[in-house]
């Protein structure tokens, strides 16, 4: 496959998550190594017509099978490409950093935040004053029962803050 292609298909991916944010599934989030917290959710995977049955990891350009993962750099995160369960469609397991917080004058970027480091080491770190704790934007939690079902047991879970160092 030539670049083109694949910054097409990236761009296609990216739009593809966009425009699925009604059929997303999110739920609480465990706490990872070091304090990290990670946001986990569930989407449609995409899938190349030419491949059943394979995700489509468009940061790779490359098929994925299910029960498989693979990192998203050159952003900070990982995907699994899943089974839904009872069902022929696929979903992606995409775990990442979360949203970052709202702007706050008191805190601001960590210069220990390592964006090369491997997922999730590579999540941003926040210095902020005494006192001082970082507001996150809401986020819609969509009840969908079909990837409800697929993400019991891909342990999906939802929005958690970045770790903060006071």
């Amino acid at each position: 496959m030539n670049n083109k292609f694949c910054v097409l298909a990236v761009l296609m991916g990216i739009a593809a998550v966009a425009l699925s944010a009604d059929e997303k599934t999110t739920s609480p989030a465990p706490e990872a190594e070091n304090g990290i917290k990670i946001f986990r959710r569930l989407i449609p995977a995409d899938v190349l017509r030419d491949f059943p049955g394979l995700c489509f990891a468009s940061t790779k350009c490359a098929t994925v099978e299910p029960g498989h993962t693979w990192e998203l750099s050159p952003f900070c995160g990982r995907s699994t490409c899943v089974q839904g369960e009872g069902t022929n469609q696929l979903l992606e397991l995409v775990e990442d950093c979360g949203p970052y917080p709202k702007a706050n004058p008191k805190c601001k970027l960590s210069e220990k935040t390592n964006k090369t480091a491997a997922f999730p080491e590579c999540c941003p770190v926040f210095d902020c004053e005494p006192g001082v704790k970082l507001e996150y934007p809401e986020i819609a939690i969509v009840d969908n029962a079909d990837a409800a079902a697929a993400a019991a047991d891909a342990a999906t879970t939802t929005t958690a803050a970045p770790k903060t160092k006071a």
